[in-house]
C-alpha cells in the first residue's frame, strides 16, 4: 500500500486551505500523485483556481537539460501563464503574485543540497512572506531516505543557487522539513503550511513508498543514482565527466586521460562502504568529452544503507588529484559553488588526505544536527 503524499491530504483532509482560492501552482512533471495525476488536476477538482504556474530548473515538464534556458508561456490547456524560476529570474517578483491567494509548491527532491529546486523553494517561500500569501508545502518523501545527514555546509557568504543555505550535501530532510528550518533559522516565509504525508518514515527507500518514480530531471535514473549524486556531482566542477551524456551518470565517471583498471584498484583498496568499483569505458553523446572514449570507474550499490556518498565523493576526488593532478582542473565557480565554498578546493589542492577533511566536515556537521532536529516531522520506523 502506497504512504499518502501531502498534495493527496491536501485536496482530501485539508482542502479547506485552496478550496475556493486562486493559486499560484510552483511545480514540474513531478508533481503528480500516487495515481500519476498532476497536482494542478488535483487542485481544481478540490475546488482551487491554478490561475499561474511557476517552473523550476528542467521547466514545467521537465524536458530542459540541466542548466538550460527555461522560458515563459502559456499553459496549453488552461491558458493560464507559466512563469520562470530559472535564468534571469529565481524569485517570483510581486507584480507575478498579484491576485493570488496563496502559492502551492509541489515538487519532487532527491535528497541532496545541489538540486536547485531546494533554492526555488526557499526564494518562493521569501516572496510569499513579502506578500503576505501563505506557502502551502505538499510533502514528499526524501527517496534515499531521511536518515544520515552528510558532507559539510555551505559556509557563510558562499551561498548560491546550488546551496543557499548551510544544510549538508545529504541534508536527509523532507522539503517540507526543509521549509520549516528556512523560515525558523533564516526568516524565510511568513505563514508556511507543510502538509504531511501520511505513512512515510525516515527509513524508507522510495520503493518502499509504493510510488511509481517519476525522474526528477533528465538525469535522474532511479535511486542509485539520487544515492550517489551527493557525492558524485563535485566532478561536475572538474575536468572529469560526472557521466551525463551516457546511460548511468553519477554512476559513472571518467575522462579520456584515466587508467580505469588503477583508478578502480585504488577506489577498492578505499574501502567504501556499501559499493563495488568495476573498471568502465564509455563515450558521452553529451556533455564533457562528448565523442571521446573515456576510462573511468562504476559504482555498483551493493548495501544501500552502508553507502556513505559524500565521503565516496571525496575520495574519489582525493584519488584522481593524486593520480592525475596534472590533468585534473577546476571549473570555477561552479566546483567551489557545489562545494559551499572554496575550502574543498584548497585542501585537495594541498594534498590533504580523506580523513583530515572528513574530521572537519563531521565538526561542520555536529553543530547542523541539533537544529536540523528541532524541524523533523517524521519518524524513523512505524
Amino acid at each position: 500500500m502506497a504512504i499518502q503524499l501531502g498534495s493527496t491530504r491536501l485536496v482530501t483532509e485539508e482542502r479547506h486551505l485552496v478550496a475556493g482560492k486562486r493559486v499560484g501552482l510552483i511545480t514540474n512533471h513531478t508533481g503528480v500523485d500516487g495515481d500519476l495525476r498532476p497536482t494542478a488536476d488535483l487542485l481544481r477538482e478540490a475546488g482551487a483556481t491554478v490561475a499561474a504556474f511557476f517552473a523550476p530548473e528542467h521547466g514545467l515538464r521537465g524536458a530542459v537539460g540541466a542548466g538550460g534556458h527555461v522560458a515563459s508561456s502559456i499553459e496549453p490547456h488552461t491558458g493560464a501563464p507559466i512563469h520562470s524560476l530559472y535564468g534571469e529570474r529565481t524569485k517570483p517578483e510581486p507584480s507575478l503574485l498579484e491576485g493570488l491567494e496563496a502559492l502551492v509548491y509541489d515538487i519532487q527532491d532527491v535528497g541532496s543540497r545541489y538540486y536547485t529546486i531546494i533554492s526555488t523553494m526557499a526564494l518562493c517561500a521569501q516572496a510569499a512572506g513579502e506578500a503576505g500569501l501563505p506557502l502551502i508545502v505538499c510533502d514528499r518523501p526524501n527517496p534515499i531516505t531521511g536518515l544520515h545527514p552528510e558532507g559539510n555546509l555551505v559556509a557563510p557568504g558562499a551561498e548560491s543557487f546550488v546551496g543557499i543555505a548551510a544544510y549538508p550535501m545529504r541534508h536527509a530532510m523532507t522539503l517540507g522539513e526543509l521549509a520549516l528550518l528556512f523560515r525558523g533559522e533564516h526568516g524565510w516565509g511568513g505563514d508556511v503550511h507543510v502538509v504531511r504525508m501520511a505513512g512515510w518514515t525516515r527509513s524508507m527507500w522510495w520503493e518502499q513508498t509504493g510510488l511509481p518514480w517519476v525522474p526528477p530531471s533528465p538525469n535522474s535514473t532511479g535511486v542509485e543514482m539520487a544515492l550517489l549524486y551527493p557525492g558524485t556531482c563535485l566532478l561536475e566542477g572538474t575536468s572529469a565527466t560526472e557521466g551525463r551524456g551516457y546511460t548511468k551518470p553519477y554512476e559513472m565517471i571518467g575522462a579520456p586521460w584515466i587508467d580505469g583498471e588503477r583508478l578502480a584498484a585504488e577506489l577498492t583498496a578505499c574501502g567504501l562502504p556499501g559499493v563495488r568499483v568495476r573498471p568502465a569505458s564509455f563515450r558521452p553523446w553529451a556533455g564533457k568529452h562528448a565523442g571521446e572514449d573515456c576510462d573511468g570507474v562504476q559504482f555498483h550499490i551493493v548495501d544501500r544503507g552502508a553507502v556513505r556518498p559524500a565521503a565516496l565523493g571525496l575520495h574519489l576526488l582525493t584519488t584522481l588529484m593524486r593520480l592525475y593532478g596534472e590533468r585534473m582542473s577546476f571549473r570555477l565557480p561552479h566546483f567551489d559553488r557545489l562545494a559551499g565554498s572554496d575550502a574543498l578546493r584548497r585542501d585537495l589542492l594541498a594534498g590533504r588526505s580523506p580523513q583530515e577533511i572528513l574530521a572537519g566536515w563531521d565538526s561542520e556537521l555536529a553543530r547542523f544536527l541539533p537544529v536540523r532536529e528541532r524541524y523533523l516531522l517524521y519518524p524513523e520506523r512505524p
